[in-house]
């Protein structure tokens, strides 16, 4: 282990730099990482681009990334399930406390959780990560490092249909084909949705939609009219679908999403928009459709690693951009202009390897 731990670290709105980290030392009940692949969220372009992603705001330097896979390097006192050379995926998100979510298994909605690159907790898009032991998960030999990283926005996918209710034979409208509607997709298909109808702006999106499984694509425009985009739907599948998971935040979306969704069924709010939104509540309640927020996720990580080692789901193909640690500027650039699905920083210098 070499004394190198160039770091990613946003000093404030705009200003995103390169810089060595002292290596840090694992507590009793944690672990050293070698990082391997950090996968860039929107997340952290948001942060990037405006210092902010709505109460949360960055007051001081912050060490970005939280879709991330490494190797054990050295172990706490107290951790005995792991070891260093071992492969693991890390679940950003830690319970500070034993309080009444995480008793009830909903540990994700804790208000004093720490969660790596929101402020004011550092991420882990670095050589190297010290990270509680209990939150990384050992990868099975025929997962990649790139895979683990990214179980982080799969476990949106499986937290979001779990939350929908997706069964064997469930029909499903996915509103925004970026990474997070295409994790949805996978999942959705995984958990035995017969038809996933998918939507978006973007033809490339669309496309590689229609790689992962996806039985029908809704091309949109900005102008598109909800009721209208909701008879498109219904067309396409032959009846209303019985979930929508809307993963984009936009207000056209959110609203297309409860007209398009049949009477009794639900409408997962994946994605994040404004604060304030104007939706049709009406129509939502007198046709008892359910409308469900998530955040995050919690207890995903397992099963997440399961489908990925059963090849259920397959999320390779979600990879179009991989830069060494170095380039990370260029990186971060790349995901701002939209290229692609989802951009892999390298953080090992001697193993660029997926």
């Amino acid at each position: 282990m070499d004394e190198d731990n160039l770091s990613v670290v946003l000093h404030a709105k705009g200003d995103l730099r390169l810089e060595q980290r002292p290596i840090p030392e694992p507590g009793p009940n944690e672990v050293l990482l070698q990082m391997h692949s950090v996968g860039i969220c929107g997340s952290d372009v948001h942060y990037w681009q405006h210092g902010r992603i709505g109460d949360f705001v960055l007051q001081k330097p912050m060490v970005l990334g939280h879709e991330a896979a490494g190797r054990v390097v050295k172990v706490g006192s107290a951790v005995t399930h792991l070891k260093p050379g071992d492969r693991v995926a890390i679940e950003p998100g830690v319970p500070r406390e034993v309080d009444e979510f995480f008793k009830s298994g909903r540990y994700n909605l804790s208000p004093t959780m720490f969660f790596c690159a929101t402020p004011p907790d550092d991420g882990n898009l670095s050589r190297y990560y010290k990270h509680d032991a209990n939150f990384c998960y050992k990868l099975p030999d025929n997962v990649t490092f790139e895979e683990g990283a990214l179980i982080e926005p799969l476990s949106v996918g499986i937290h979001a249909c779990r939350k929908a209710g997706v069964t064997l034979g469930s029909s499903v409208l996915i509103c925004g084909a970026g990474p997070i509607g295409l994790v949805s997709l996978v999942v959705a298909k995984a958990m035995g949705a017969s038809q996933v109808v998918i939507s978006d702006l973007s033809a490339e999106r669309l496309a590689k939609a229609k790689e992962l499984g996806a039985d029908f694509l809704l091309p949109v425009r900005r102008e598109d009219v909800p009721k209208e985009m909701a008879q498109r739907v219904e067309g396409m599948l032959g009846g209303k679908p019985h979930i929508t998971m809307e993963c984009t935040g936009a207000e056209s979306c959110i609203q297309t999403a409860i007209y398009a969704t049949r009477s009794g069924g639900v409408v997962v709010l994946v994605g994040l928009g404004a604060e304030m939104t104007t939706a049709p509540l009406v129509n939502a309640a007198i046709r008892e459709v359910e409308i469900k927020g998530v955040f995050r996720y919690c207890n995903t990580w397992p099963v997440a690693i399961s489908m990925l080692a059963s090849q259920r789901v397959n999320v390779k193909p979600l990879v179009t951009h991989r830069f060494g640690l170095e380039r990370a500027v260029d990186a971060f650039d790349t995901a701002r202009q939209g290229l692609g699905i989802k951009v892999m920083l390298k953080c090992d210098k001697n193993d660029q390897n997926p």
